[in-house]
């Protein structure tokens, strides 16, 4: 076995359920969101939560909810459908303007915990299913924007997970193999991209899918990203 400390020069994170909780973040985002885009209307509102799975009674997303894992593309033409709207751009406009400005909840304290891994010689990246804009509002909101090499939404270029292609993007723009390198992320898609990709995935339990969910695809399965630095000390390859 080789050591992956050894062996792992970079790391991408997911963003929403990876670098910022996702319940803490996306359900009091959404609770405030769903109603004003609904005008005030009960059934309409009642549409949208039902498109985008949210339970309006206990104000959070259901483990199915497309907003988990889907790109902000694919949610801005399931909200154009319920609200009849044919500006579809306007509408993904509109979406990102509010997720930027979404409440922020990191999974842990990330300047200290992302400067431990830049100071420990790694590159770093972010590829979120998100807008690039929005990303980088987030990164730039949690004072964390300076400390990744590169930073990729699902409008930047290069698709959205489960494809491989923008974690391929992250390994050719730090110049580092994909067999070098682990995608952090709290959905299947995330893990199923790094299998893709030929990197390690690694699971985090800072989103919605429990460790049974992420297991079968993921190299480990950790509380959050926190645990990442000891488990690149503990850890071998795959294989």
């Amino acid at each position: 076995m080789t050591n992956v400390s050894d062996t792992i020069k970079a790391v991408l994170f997911d963003k929403d359920g990876t670098l910022f909780d996702f319940r803490g973040t996306w359900d009091v985002w959404a609770a405030g969101f769903l109603p004003k885009l609904s005008g005030g209307d009960a059934d309409v509102l009642n549409e949208l939560a039902q498109a985008l799975s949210f339970d309006l009674q206990a104000q959070a997303f259901l483990p199915n909810s497309l907003v988990i894992a889907g790109s902000n593309r694919e949610i801005s033409r399931v909200i154009a459908k319920v609200l009849k709207r044919k500006d579809f751009d306007v509408v993904e406009q509109e979406l990102a303007a509010s997720a930027a400005k979404a409440p922020l909840a990191p999974a842990v304290e990330l300047a200290p915990f992302l400067q431990g891994l830049k100071d420990a010689g790694y590159k770093l990246g972010v590829m979120t299913n998100d807008a690039h804009s929005v990303a980088q509002a987030h990164l730039g909101n949690a004072g964390v924007s300076d400390l990744f090499d590169f930073v990729c939404g699902s409008d930047s270029g290069f698709g959205a997970k489960p494809d491989p292609e923008p974690l391929l993007a992250f390994c050719a723009h730090v110049h580092v193999d994909p067999f070098h390198t682990v995608m952090l992320g709290d959905s299947t898609h995330d893990l199923q991209a790094a299998r893709a990709a030929g990197m390690a995935g690694v699971g985090v339990l800072t989103g919605v899918a429990r460790a049974p969910d992420l297991a079968p695809l993921a190299d480990a399965v950790l509380n959050d990203i926190g645990e990442l630095p000891a488990w690149l000390k503990r850890a071998s390859v795959r294989g």
